[in-house]
């Protein structure tokens, strides 16, 4: 089988696509014929080595796909061969077969796309935990997201809406509030072009906003959390901008706000109940057409590293995939 490998950390344009031997299940595992794979901003890391993990060289980058099951461990009871399912991982979705601990997939809900379930459970999962379990998130109040363009971003406004929420959507041009718009947008700010905070209090009439979702920190953060309401959460799900932002620690204090860590890879070990219950949620969602994951740009597995530069220009809309097999 074909599979793209990471053999020295570096950018994209260093992986290569070689043959390498088909993946054998262990005890606990499946093997996927993989359909689909989506690119996620961590995939870009690392293969850069600036993750937290770092995968032993060499290795597969990609760590959401979607695809048929082909072979199962001995110990695995929830999938059989045939089945289609979603899966995510740290690594290994850039190939034409992946092996995934069976802990680690999900079915695909009845008529959703390739492209659209390899797009759905860590955007989509790590907003709900979001907004729900660590923002607490409620009807009537208001959402402000930065990045609402990109993969997570069009996440939040979807299940912001969904949960009743007046809904902010920042992005750094016209086309991307465009698409913010066709997902539930309520308001829009080009933080390109305008003062943000200065439209955050005309928007609020000076109260400021329940809840900030920030995938992209860098220089918004702080204009973002000084609109904060009172009691306001601002949820820390990123860093897309690419700098790690110093808050002053007298803001929170004279806000009564909070500033809240969203890590959704720990919060699916360690609290597999309560994501389960998520997953559940978000399925609910999807076959009620709240959710519908915006999938821009397909490349097929040889051009993989052209999805992953598009991703790290912060150019792409929604999400980017990466086509495999038929």
């Amino acid at each position: 089988m074909k599979a793209l490998l990471c053999k020295q950390f570096g950018p994209p344009g260093s992986l290569v696509l070689e043959d390498v031997p088909s993946p054998q299940p262990g005890a606990s595992e499946v093997v996927i014929r993989v359909k689909a794979a989506s690119v996620n901003f961590p995939d870009v890391l690392i293969i850069q080595g600036k993750y937290q993990f770092r995968p032993p060289l060499p290795f597969s980058p990609g760590s959401e796909l979607a695809g048929v099951v082909k072979e199962v461990g001995a110990d695995v009871h929830n999938v059989k061969p045939g089945d289609k399912v979603i899966a995510y991982t740290t690594f290994g979705a850039f190939a034409e077969e992946a092996k995934i601990d069976a802990g680690r997939l999900l079915p695909m809900p009845e008529g959703m796309s390739y492209e659209a379930a390899a797009s759905f459970v860590l955007t989509y999962g790590t907003t709900d935990h979001a907004l729900r379990d660590r923002g607490h998130l409620r009807a009537g109040e208001t959402l402000l997201v930065l990045g609402a363009a990109g993969g997570v971003g069009v996440a939040a406004l979807e299940i912001g809406k969904a949960l009743g929420a007046r809904v902010i959507a920042c992005a750094s041009s016209d086309d991307k509030l465009a698409v913010c718009r066709q997902h539930g947008a309520d308001e829009t700010i080009n933080y390109g072009t305008e003062d943000l905070r200065e439209r955050l209090k005309a928007l609020t009439a000076g109260k400021g906003v329940d809840v900030i979702y920030d995938a992209v920190g860098g220089p918004y953060t702080e204009p973002a959390f000084r609109s904060i309401a009172w009691r306001g959460r601002h949820l820390v799900i990123g860093f897309a901008a690419g700098d790690i932002p110093k808050l002053p620690l007298n803001l929170p204090l004279l806000k009564g706000a909070s500033v809240v860590g969203v890590f959704w890879g720990d919060f699916t070990r360690r609290e597999p109940q309560a994501f389960a219950e998520s997953a559940r949620q978000l399925a609910r969602w999807y076959g009620e057409g709240k959710l519908k994951p915006h999938v821009s740009a397909t490349f097929p597995l040889e051009k993989a590293a052209d999805a992953m530069n598009l991703l790290a220009s912060r150019k792409a809309k929604g999400k980017v995939v990466v086509k495999i097999g038929d």
